[in-house]
C-alpha cells in the first residue's frame, strides 16, 4: 500500500488563523453530555479559576476551558462534539 503525501502542522497556521480570527461568540457549539446546541455566548462562563470554564445552559457539563499566561493559550473543547463558526 502506497502512503498518501503530506505536509507537517505548519500548513495549519494559516487557515486556523484565519478561522480563530472570528468573533467565537457567535460561534455555535453543541453539548457532548446533553446534545443541546446553542451559541457560545449563551454558555455559562464561570471565571473564578485560574482561566475561565464555559458550561452548559441545560446540563451544566463543562464544555470550554479556557487559560491564559502572558505568553500562550490553552483551549480545552473535549465537552463540545463541535463548534460551528461563521466566517464572513
Amino acid at each position: 500500500m502506497t502512503a498518501l503525501p503530506y505536509v507537517d502542522g505548519n500548513m495549519l497556521d494559516g487557515p486556523l488563523g484565519e478561522v480563530f480570527a472570528v468573533d467565537l461568540s457567535t460561534a455555535t457549539a453543541r453539548c457532548a453530555h446533553c446534545g443541546t446546541t446553542g451559541p457560545v455566548a449563551g454558555l455559562r462562563v464561570y471565571s473564578h479559576a485560574p482561566g475561565l470554564v464555559g458550561r452548559c445552559p441545560t446540563c451544566v457539563e463543562v464544555m470550554v476551558r479556557l487559560v491564559r499566561a502572558p505568553d500562550r493559550a490553552w483551549l480545552d473543547l473535549r465537552g463540545t462534539t463541535f463548534l460551528q463558526i461563521p466566517i464572513p
